[in-house]
């Protein structure tokens, strides 16, 4: 089985994005641009085949491309994004992703999930609630996925974005995890493994093949998951994170 990746080229209005938890900077776009370029060239040399959409000038946070669908083995899941602002990112993802999936479902009203709140562990989902992604949205997942045996966990979180701002998977049974953020108390069948407490958003990281992509600027941690016996890449998402973004945000990957 092949590994895609499908990415987003950075918005020219990004500096007009949606925040929450963190206040509004100037954000260099030519930067952004460059630093998402790397990003794309990392994803490439670490054996995924990069799937490359133009940009949505209308929508500054469409760069985010994992927060529009959520890709397992037998079908995508169209989400239906908690900030009004970032609904229309969600049709050209589909369109995107038809000739991938035979089957794709969709989470409508009243329901409000971001892909940032979704992670997938094997059979396990595991899904944050959070200022973007509601309890109905969570049991419309569960009725669309149980059907393929997957399971669907609520995790509760606090004072960040997404779920995966605060746990990520670095294998099958290792999570790196920021445990004043998430409910850690959901993931007690993985061994964790706590960021450095000084680096509070360094939990947000892309597992890829059997190499960990981070964000550079998280030594602490970096060494952490190092001494852990991962290999680790880091790259430059400085300006996009000041988008409120992270490294797992700006792609899908998937298996095909």
């Amino acid at each position: 089985m092949n590994l895609y990746a499908i990415c987003r080229a950075v918005s020219p209005d990004i500096a007009d994005c949606e925040l929450s938890f963190i206040g509004r900077e100037p954000i260099n776009v030519a930067l952004a641009h460059l630093q998402h370029r790397e990003y794309v060239e990392c994803l490439g040399k670490l054996g995924a085949t990069v799937i490359e959409l133009p940009a949505e000038p209308a929508l500054p946070d469409s760069v985010f491309v994992e927060d529009t669908v959520l890709l397992f083995d037998e079908l995508a899941v169209m989400t239906r994004p908690g900030a009004l602002s970032r609904r229309g990112e969600v049709a050209s993802i589909e369109a995107a992703f038809r000739q991938y999936r035979d089957v794709i479902a969709h989470v409508t009203e009243p329901g409000t999930l971001d892909g940032g709140d979704v992670l997938r562990i094997g059979k396990r989902v595991f899904v944050g609630l959070s200022q973007r992604s509601n309890p109905a949205a969570i049991e419309q997942l569960r009725d669309i996925l149980t059907p393929y045996g997957y399971s669907v966990t609520a995790v509760a979180i606090q004072d960040c974005l997404h779920l995966k701002s605060g746990v990520t998977a670095l294998s099958d049974d290792t999570v790196l995890v920021n445990p004043l953020w998430i409910d850690a108390g959901c993931f007690s069948d993985y061994r964790q493994i706590e960021i450095d407490a000084e680096e509070e958003h360094a939990a947000n990281v892309l597992r890829v093949h059997d190499d960990i992509l981070m964000p550079a600027g998280f030594p602490k941690t970096q060494a952490i998951i190092q001494a852990a016996g991962f290999r680790v890449h880091t790259v430059d998402l400085s300006e996009i994170q000041k988008a409120e973004g992270a490294i797992t945000c700006c792609s899908v990957l998937f298996t095909g």
